[in-house]
């Protein structure tokens, strides 16, 4: 074990985004191909909520829960957290969530010897705790630190600094690693090392935060 850490967001940097699993969701939902047209940053012009999001004009968990209220619609139920969404949409297979990205980079970690932790505003709170004690790799994770619990959310500087007092580590000896800007933000006002996550280009994001810690990605 060394004395250095990766520490992950959940939602996009761990699992494949709902925007790419459309297919998944229409699937396990009996919605006719196509249905669900929104794409997040993987087509921001076609999504105005999306865009709003990014504008900060609302937060993260007001776009999903909007998005979880229409899919619910669609069905004529009444969908009122996200946890439901998630769970109808691929909670039966956790593994179809997991970006091959990730397995790839937290393995590597981990043979490494460099500690695993996950930082979260929403894990539980959108998957479930039966959904997460069943995700692939979840055991490799020595420390979640999850919002769902603690009530204190990125970009707060207290959730980066719980993270690394659980850790027991210097930020310095730590990598961050956020799809969303306003959590780098944070981390960067904390002075904690960050990556930037492009969901669109998952295994470069991977290799250079694993090049941070001194461990080359090998085929990324």
């Amino acid at each position: 074990m060394t004395d250095k850490a990766l520490i992950l967001d959940f939602g996009g940097v761990v699992t494949r985004t709902l925007f790419e699993t459309h297919d998944v969701t229409e699937r396990a939902l009996g919605l006719a191909p196509g249905t669900l047209t929104w794409r997040g940053p993987f087509d921001p012009a076609t999504d105005p909520l999306w865009a709003a999001m990014q504008r900060r004009e609302i937060t993260e968990r007001d776009y999903w829960t909007t998005r979880t209220r229409e899919v619910g619609q669609l069905l004529d139920e009444d969908w009122s957290d996200m946890k439901t969404f998630v769970q109808r949409a691929r909670g039966a297979e956790p593994e179809l969530v997991l970006r091959p990205e990730a397995r790839d980079a937290i393995l590597a970690a981990h043979r490494a010897g460099i500690r695993l932790a996950i930082l979260s505003n929403e894990l539980d709170l959108f998957y479930g705790v039966a959904f997460r004690e069943r995700f692939p790799l979840i055991e490799l994770f020595e420390i979640i630190v999850d919002a769902t619990y603690t009530n204190i959310l990125k970009p707060d500087p207290r959730a980066y600094e719980l993270v690394l007092s659980q850790l027991s580590l210097s930020r310095e000896a730590c990598v961050f690693v956020d799809d969303q800007l306003k959590n780098i933000e944070g981390a960067r006002a904390v002075g904690l090392p960050h990556v930037h996550f492009d969901v669109t280009r998952p295994a470069e994001s991977y290799a250079r935060a694993l090049q941070m810690l001194g461990l080359e990605l090998t085929g990324a």
